[in-house]
């Protein structure tokens, strides 16, 4: 339903005000929102009549799901010039019932008809009136309750308000003792989180640099970390350092140097330092088994510590002494065991007509040493072995089967032998030597004259053989068990034709493997990128092409396993081409 008025004088205006009120009506709009529409609506008409012209009225109904049946009220100027914008004025009512009778909306046009109409359209005005009369009188009523009430909570003022003021008192030490643990718990906090951090590092470098990060600014304003080695003549000696840190260093107590009490429990007061006479200074010493590794020394972050800041500190300290401590001796026994390494390592032999390269990488993690070892020796006939492998675990015990294992194939390799024989006696003898070890490994021979290689494999990755043409293939053929399983077993040969220019790769499982991806996709990309070189890259430069081959596959590894790799090529010339071992890497 839509009904349009022009309205250009005080009468149209009047006409469609009366047939609005009429229409809201006949919709069922209730009295209170007709009347707040049709007093809106005359006060846009009268704003109208005073700008002059034609104004337009369009009345209609909508209806939607979501609101409803509404009336919609719309005052827009008949006409426009062109150019001319004008945003009309709009109102919307609910409206739950369809109009009465079609003419609801008309209204007479002689003057007695239409003050009838006038008159008849001010009574939803006058039941406003009186239903605001009455909630006038209910506001009065409740308001002389309202005044009754409050006599009685006047009354109750003087009992709450020295209620309150215990209240008060109560929440205030409530207060200051939950701010008392708050601070406890972050100071707990920050000890657990700096402990977590000094011994998370077992470099003592890192852990001297990490202790001015953690203090400063919260708890000191400068921090200086002074450690007693290379100290020829005893502490203090070399650098100016405060007399309270010399001091500290010797008594092993923490001193407080400055001009006034600290009053820190467990810390001695000292004169202010010499150096700077006007900063106060704690100096704490950093032991370790009784032993003052260090001190360090603190400015505080404003006038003076707090006692409880003080004691965390020097709990602090003695965790840090720790930690240096732990840096140190593993540092110590890493170096050893580096030396061990290295020395368990094998010079490649000289060959005419085949060159070897090595690669050992060890683990960045823990002690650096571990079970891969790569080896090659020649038998009494002539043939020369070469073997990779991996022993299970890793530390010195790893290491030491590892020589042992070493040791053992080359006794066996003096009696001869193939591949799988050696492999085989490897096996017995693993297995009845620590029956709870286990080991992989692969043996290739290459023999002067014959262009085939045999080859054998325990549990071990699988060989990756490139063509002179640079075709790749990896010898997946079946391998045998790992050496030392409580399994009885023959370990088989296998043998491939070996042209010049051939090279094949052996590699231990940290060099393929990812905790991600399983093996499978690290083989694949060794055997791509073995068959990306150039075979004069492989005949001029082997070392160099296996430092190439590493680098792009040890990108994304996380360097928590050894790593193995041993290149052998048979040079494409005629002309026989000696082999020269590179030392073995060091760790990256």
């Amino acid at each position: 339903m839509t009904r349009i008025w022009d309205i250009a004088t005080a009468t149209d205006a009047a006409r469609a005000r009366i047939a609005t009120a009429r229409l809201a009506a006949a919709h069922g709009v209730p009295a209170v929102e007709r009347t707040r529409l049709v007093t809106a609506l005359t006060a846009q008409l009268r704003q109208c009549l005073t700008k002059g012209g034609v104004w337009r009225l369009t009345l209609r109904t909508t209806a939607s799901r979501a609101e409803g049946r509404r009336l919609v009220v719309v005052v827009d100027p008949a006409e426009l010039w062109p150019g001319e914008r004008h945003r009309p004025w709009r109102m919307n009512v609910a409206c739950p019932e369809e109009a009465g009778s079609a003419d609801s909306g008309h209204v007479a046009d002689d003057p007695a008809g239409l003050a009838e109409a006038l008159f008849s359209a001010d009574e939803d005005a006058a039941e406003l009136l009186e239903k605001l009369g009455e909630q006038e009188e209910l506001v009065a009523f409740h308001r002389e309750e309202l005044h009754q009430t409050n006599q009685g909570v006047l009354a109750l003022h003087a009992e709450l308000d020295a209620a309150g003021r215990a209240q008060r008192e109560l929440f205030a030490a409530e207060r200051r003792a939950r701010n008392e643990a708050e601070n406890a718990r972050g100071r707990l906090t920050f000890l657990a989180d700096a402990s977590a951090a000094l011994t998370a590092s077992l470099n003592h470098d890192e852990i001297v640099r990490l202790l001015p990060t953690l203090l400063v600014p919260r708890y000191a304003r400068s921090v200086d970390v002074w450690l007693l080695d290379g100290e020829e003549d005893g502490p203090g000696r070399g650098t100016p350092r405060p007399a309270a840190a010399v001091l500290a260093a010797r008594r092993a107590r923490p001193l407080y140097a400055a001009d006034h009490p600290g009053g820190l429990p467990g810390v001695d007061d000292h004169p202010p330092s010499a150096l700077d006479p006007t900063r106060p200074l704690l100096c704490v010493p950093l032991m370790a088994r009784r032993t003052a590794l260090g001190v360090l020394t603190l400015s505080p972050p404003g006038e003076r510590w707090d006692a409880d800041d003080a004691v965390m500190l020097i709990e602090l300290a003695r965790r840090a002494g720790v930690a240096l401590d732990n840096a140190r001796r593993f540092e110590h026994n890493r170096d050893i065991a580096e030396t061990l390494q290295r020395a368990l390592l094998t010079d490649l032999p000289t060959t005419p007509g085949l060159r070897l390269a090595a690669r050992y990488l060890p683990a960045t993690r823990g002690l650096n040493i571990g079970g891969d070892w790569y080896d090659a020796f020649r038998q009494p006939d002539g043939s020369l072995i070469t073997v990779i492998g991996d022993v299970t675990g890793h530390g010195l015990h790893a290491a030491v089967m590892m020589s042992q294992l070493r040791t053992a194939l080359r006794a066996y390799a003096v009696d001869g032998g193939s591949p799988g024989t050696l492999l085989t006696r490897l096996h017995r003898f693993l297995h009845h030597l620590q029956p709870d070890l286990y080991a992989t490994a692969v043996i290739a021979r290459f023999h002067p004259d014959d262009p085939t290689l045999t080859w054998a494999a325990a549990g071990h990755p699988p060989p990756v053989l490139r063509t002179p043409e640079g075709q790749v293939r990896i010898l997946d053929a079946k391998p045998g068990a790992m050496l030392g399983i409580p399994l009885r077993q023959e370990i088989q040969d296998h043998t491939e034709p070996l042209p010049p220019g051939s090279t094949l790769a052996l590699y231990t499982d940290g060099l393929v493997e990812r905790r991600a991806r399983g093996i499978d996709p690290g083989i694949e990309r060794l055997a791509a990128a073995l068959g990306a070189f150039r075979p004069a890259d492989l005949d001029d430069d082997l070392h160099g092409s296996a430092d190439r081959l590493l680098n792009p596959l040890l990108h994304d590894s996380e360097r928590d396993d050894d790593v193995c790799l041993l290149l052998c090529h048979i040079n494409s010339g005629a002309a026989p081409a000696g082999s020269g071992a590179a030392p073995p890497t060091p760790p990256l």
